[in-house]
C-alpha cells in the first residue's frame, strides 16, 4: 500500500476517516495516520468505546482531548503509515529534524494450546529509527461512553485504568513516571506496551510482545495464503478480506456491519447510526464475498450464529438485525457526553432497525446457507434437518413477498412493497428448490419451484413501469433505487434481458454522478441524500460488466480504488464532489463491493501465465 504523503503535524488535528484498523476477531481499534488510537470498544465491538476521541468533537491536537492513546513526537512531524504485508499489523513512522520513530500496533491472534488465542488486548511497540527523538505517551481511556474518567493506580511495571464495569492494565517497560505524567522524554531504546485486561503477564513484556508479533504475522500470512485472489488488484482484495474478517466476532459467529457508531453519512445530516451489530443482509454479502475467495471458515461460523438465533427455527417475525451475542433488543438512545464526529451529533447507541419489518432478511439467511449444502470442504455440511429449518423461513418469505415493509434502506416512516424485498423472498424460494433437488426431496423441490415462479412473474410484472421504461423501487412506483442492480446478480432476471438493460441505463442516468452511484435521490426521512453509497457504485460496476461494458466498468472501479484511504479502506459513503469518506467505517458493504468487482473484472490467471 502506498504510504501517506508527508504533511505537517498541524494537519493531524482534525478528525477524519484516514484510519488504520487493527483487531483479532474479539475487538478492534482504529488508529489515525499519526499513530493515535481514537476508537476502540472493549471488551466487544459493541461495548462502550474506552477510546472515543473519534466522536469527542475535539481536535486531536488539543491538550484536553480525552479518549485517546497516542505517542507524540516533539516538534513538527511528518508521518507515514502502512500495514505489514498480508497482515493486520499496522506500522506508523513519525519523523522530523530530531530523528524518526516507528510505532507498531496489533492485536494478538494465533493458535496456542490447541485453540485460538485472541485476547482483548493491543500491543504497541515503539522504537527509535534515527537521531534522538523526544516522545510523549498519553493513555487516556474513558468509561461510560465518555462521561467518566478512569481511576488510575499503578505498580512497579503496570498502570491500571479502572471504570465502573472494567479495568484496563498497561504493562510496559517504558518509564511509568513519564507515562503517568505524560512527560516528554528521549527515546533511546525500544519500548513495549501491552494494554489489556487486569491480569499479570506470565513473561517479560519485551519477550512476550516480540513473540506475539511474530506469531500474529505468521497467522495472518498463512490465512491470506488460502485465499483465491484474482490476478489483478490482489493487494486491494487482500486488505479488504483481512478487514472483513476483523468484522467477524469469532466467539459467536456474528458479523458487525462496521466498527463505529454515529459517523454521519453526510455533514450535518443527522444520519448517524450505530452499525456495531449483525444485520442479516450485510452478513450475507460478507459471506458471499469471502466465499468467492475461498474463505469458508467464516461462513461456517456465521451459520452457527444463525442456528442459535431463537426466532430462526420458529414461525415468528425475523428481525433484520441482532446483537453479536444474539441480543434481540437494541434500544436506540443518544449519548450526550460525546459531541460526535467533528461535533456532528447525535451519537447513537443501539439501532431502532431491530423493530423494523424488512422482508428481504428471509432470503438473505437462506442465501447465506445455500453453499453449505453443496460444499464438500466444510467440517459441518448442512443436513436435511437444516433444510427443514430453512423451510420455516421460506414459508415466511412466501407469505410476505408482496407485503409492504421498510425496505433495505430502512426507511423509518414509510412502508411499501419494495422490489428488492420481494426479490429476496423469491431468492429464498428459488434456493430452497435447488437445495431440495440436491437433497433429492423431489416433492419439496416442485413446491418451492412453483412458489419461486409465482413470485418471479409477479415481480417482473408489478415492478415494471412502462412510463419510465425501467423497473421501479416499489411495486407500482416511479422512482429508482440502486438495489435494482441486484436483479441479475441473484438470478431473478437474465443480464441480457432488455428490461434489465433499460433499468441499468435508467439508473446510470438518474443516480450515477461523477463516477459514483447514489442509493436513491428522492427525499427520505432526513431529506435528499447528498453522498453516494459506496456499494451501490460497485453494484453498478457489476451490472455494466454483465452488460458487456467491461471497459466502462473497469474505469469506474479504478476510480473507486483511488477513493480508498491511505491504507486501502472505504467507509459507507463518499462525497462525489470532494472524494471525502463519510459514514461508518470501515464498512463491510464497501469492502464486499471491492472484492466482488475485482474478482469479476480481473483478467484470469490462466490467461496471464
Amino acid at each position: 500500500m502506498n504510504s501517506l504523503p508527508a504533511r505537517a503535524d498541524s494537519d493531524f488535528k482534525q478528525v477524519d476517516l484516514n484510519l488504520g484498523v487493527i483487531g483479532n476477531c474479539s475487538f478492534n481499534a482504529l488508529i489515525d495516520r499519526h499513530g493515535r488510537v481514537v476508537w476502540s470498544c472493549m471488551p466487544r465491538p459493541d461495548s462502550e468505546p474506552v477510546f472515543n476521541a473519534l466522536l469527542s468533537g475535539k481536535d486531536l491536537g488539543a491538550e484536553d482531548t480525552q479518549g485517546l492513546y497516542d505517542v507524540t513526537m516533539e516538534g513538527e512531524v511528518t508521518a507515514r503509515q502502512t500495514y505489514e504485508d498480508n497482515t493486520a499489523i499496522l506500522v506508523t513512522r513519525l519523523e522530523n529534524t530530531m530523528g524518526a520513530v516507528e510505532i507498531v500496533d496489533f492485536a494478538p491472534r494465533f493458535n496456542r494450546f490447541g485453540r485460538r488465542y485472541r485476547p482483548v488486548a493491543m500491543v504497541r511497540l515503539i522504537r527509535p529509527v534515527s537521531g534522538t527523538p523526544r516522545i510523549r505517551i498519553r493513555v487516556r481511556p474513558t468509561f461510560n461512553y465518555g462521561s467518566e474518567g478512569p481511576v488510575v493506580t499503578h505498580g512497579s511495571n503496570h498502570i491500571r485504568y479502572s471504570g465502573a464495569r472494567q479495568t484496563l492494565r498497561l504493562t510496559t517497560d517504558a518509564p511509568l513516571t513519564y507515562v503517568l505524567r505524560e512527560s516528554w522524554f528521549k527515546l533511546e531504546r525500544p519500548l513495549s506496551l501491552f494494554l489489556g485486561p487486569d491480569e499479570s503477564l506470565t513473561a517479560p513484556v519485551t519477550d512476550m510482545t516480540g513473540d506475539y508479533r511474530v506469531a500474529t504475522a505468521a497467522y495472518w500470512r498463512e490465512w491470506v495464503r488460502t485465499l483465491a485472489t484474482p490476478f489483478e488488484w490482489q493487494e486491494a482484495v487482500i486488505r479488504a478480506a483481512i478487514t472483513l474478517k476483523l468484522c467477524w466476532f469469532e466467539e459467536t459467529g456474528g458479523i458487525i456491519a462496521a466498527m463505529t457508531t454515529s459517523i454521519p453519512e453526510a455533514p450535518h445530516s443527522g444520519r448517524t447510526w450505530d452499525y456495531r451489530y449483525c444485520w442479516m443482509r450485510d452478513a450475507y454479502y460478507v459471506i458471499r464475498a469471502l466465499n468467492r475467495l475461498g474463505a469458508v471458515d467464516i461462513m461456517e461460523s456465521y451459520l452457527v450464529y444463525l442456528r442459535n438465533l431463537p426466532t430462526v427455527a420458529r414461525d415468528e417475525h425475523l428481525q433484520p438485525v441482532y446483537g453479536i451475542g444474539l441480543e434481540s433488543q437494541l434500544l436506540e438512545s443518544e449519548i450526550t457526553a460525546l459531541a460526535g464526529y467533528r461535533g456532528m451529533g447525535p451519537v447513537r447507541l443501539g439501532n431502532q432497525a431491530y423493530e423494523h419489518h424488512q422482508h428481504d432478511v428471509y432470503g438473505q439467511i437462506i442465501l447465506s446457507a445455500t453453499q453449505a449444502f453443496f460444499d464438500s470442504r466444510l467440517l459441518r455440511p448442512m443436513t436435511l434437518d437444516d433444510f427443514h429449518a430453512l423451510e420455516v423461513l421460506g414459508e415466511r418469505a412466501y407469505a410476505l413477498a408482496y407485503v409492504p415493509d421498510a425496505g433495505l434502506w430502512e426507511l423509518r416512516t414509510k412502508a411499501n412493497i419494495h422490489t428488492y424485498s420481494s426479490m429476496m423472498c423469491w431468492a429464498a424460494c428459488d434456493r430452497l428448490q435447488r437445495i431440495a433437488s440436491h437433497l433429492r426431496q423431489d416433492e419439496r423441490a416442485v413446491i418451492w419451484g412453483q412458489r419461486a415462479g409465482e413470485i418471479q412473474e409477479k415481480i417482473l410484472t408489478k415492478a415494471w413501469n412502462p412510463q419510465i421504461g425501467s423497473y421501479a423501487s416499489v411495486f407500482g412506483g416511479g422512482e429508482l433505487d440502486a438495489s435494482l442492480l441486484q436483479m441479475a446478480e441473484v438470478g431473478l432476471i437474465a443480464a441480457d434481458d432488455p428490461r434489465f438493460g433499460a433499468t441499468v441505463k435508467a439508473i446510470g442516468a438518474a443516480l450515477h454522478r461523477q463516477r459514483h452511484v447514489f442509493r436513491y435521490i428522492a427525499p427520505d426521512d432526513f431529506g435528499a441524500p447528498t453522498t453516494a453509497f459506496s456499494i451501490c457504485t460497485f453494484w453498478y460496476v457489476d451490472a455494466l460488466q454483465r452488460q458487456g461494458n467491461k471497459e466502462h466498468a473497469r474505469e469506474i472501479f479504478e476510480h473507486m480504488l483511488s477513493c480508498r484511504n491511505h491504507v486501502g479502506l472505504l467507509s459507507e459513503d463518499i462525497d462525489p464532489d470532494t472524494g471525502e469518506l463519510w459514514g461508518n467505517y470501515p464498512q463491510t458493504y464497501a469492502l464486499v463491493g471491492m472484492i466482488n468487482a475485482a474478482t469479476r473484472l480481473s483478467r484470469a490467471w490462466g490467461d496471464m501465465l
